[in-house]
């Protein structure tokens, strides 16, 4: 059984602590090149760790492979509780555009070089990651997907997740081999995937949004600003509360470059959002 701290994958003994840590900002401005400062890079995944974050989500297009590298040089040789997600599904361009690459080389090739930057010799979760620019929301996926079963199959993935999906695709992979979690943009202010957030706990899959204080366009809300002034928070604080109580599966990827924002965002574990307070959030997502 989940509480409201931790989750377990379904039918595995990968037990996750419901906030990990997103890497994607460790790399440099718009996730492309190195840091300014790799020591601060390397002390904010120390901290992570020493801090409970027992899963960190990455990639090799991070940089690209700046992140996965990152990564090994503060943490390798991994702890046995250290669970790593990555992601395949596209390339960075020179210019530092992103590219879809999920033909059947491009999608081997990844696997491997996340094996080799990270320093392992299999990849915890592998999701693939479709939807814009790589697919269409109505593209089968089925083939793509059928190429990492191959790879989890020679010992190279323990797991697979999909990202950017719908529920159709979902359906789609899972009757080709099981999905572990499903990891899509989703937030307080964006919440398309309501009705799927639910289908997944049913499931007792795992939801892990991305961007889920906004991302790139950060949220703002007089409401959020309203509830976290309240009980002596910030409204990002707040926002991710908020979908810690949203449902029990959601698992949260919160990254920054900032110590101090780190543990700002792991603090919200211990938020308790009221019924009342909730409900006012919730209004922040309808249109």
């Amino acid at each position: 059984m989940n509480d409201t701290k931790a989750f377990t994958l379904p039918n595995t003994s990968t037990n996750l602590n419901r906030i990990g840590y997103g890497a994607m900002q460790l790399a440099g401005p718009h996730v492309f090149g190195p840091p300014k400062d790799m020591d601060v890079a390397i002390s904010i995944l120390h901290e992570a760790i020493e801090c409970g974050v027992n899963h960190i989500d990455t990639s090799d297009f991070y940089g690209p492979y700046i992140t996965n590298q990152i990564i090994k040089k503060a943490l390798h040789p991994y702890s046995e509780k250290l669970t790593i997600v990555t992601k395949v599904g596209a390339l960075r361009g020179p210019d530092g555009s992103w590219n879809p690459a999920i033909g059947k080389q491009d999608l081997i090739d990844a696997v491997h070089s996340n094996l080799r930057n990270l320093g392992v010799e299999s990849l915890d979760i592998v999701n693939l990651r479709v939807g814009s620019p790589i697919t269409k929301e109505s593209d089968s996926i089925a083939e793509h997907f059928s190429i990492l079963v191959d790879l989890k199959r020679q010992g190279l993935i323990r797991h697979l997740g999909l990202s950017t999906v719908t529920a159709t695709q979902i359906a789609e992979c899972q009757k080709i081999s099981e999905v572990v979690c499903v990891q899509n943009m989703y937030n307080i202010a964006h919440r398309t995937d309501d009705a799927l957030i639910v289908d997944l706990a049913q499931q007792g899959i795992a939801y892990v949004p991305y961007f889920p204080l906004g991302g790139f366009t950060p949220l703002q809300s007089s409401t959020l600003n309203r509830v976290a002034a309240s009980i002596n928070s910030t409204p990002m604080q707040v926002a991710l509360a908020w979908l810690l109580q949203r449902s029990a599966n959601i698992l949260l990827i919160p990254g920054t470059s900032s110590v101090t924002h780190l543990r700002e965002n792991l603090k919200v574990g211990e938020l308790k959002l009221t019924p009342e307070m909730v409900d006012e959030l919730d209004l922040i997502g309808v249109k």
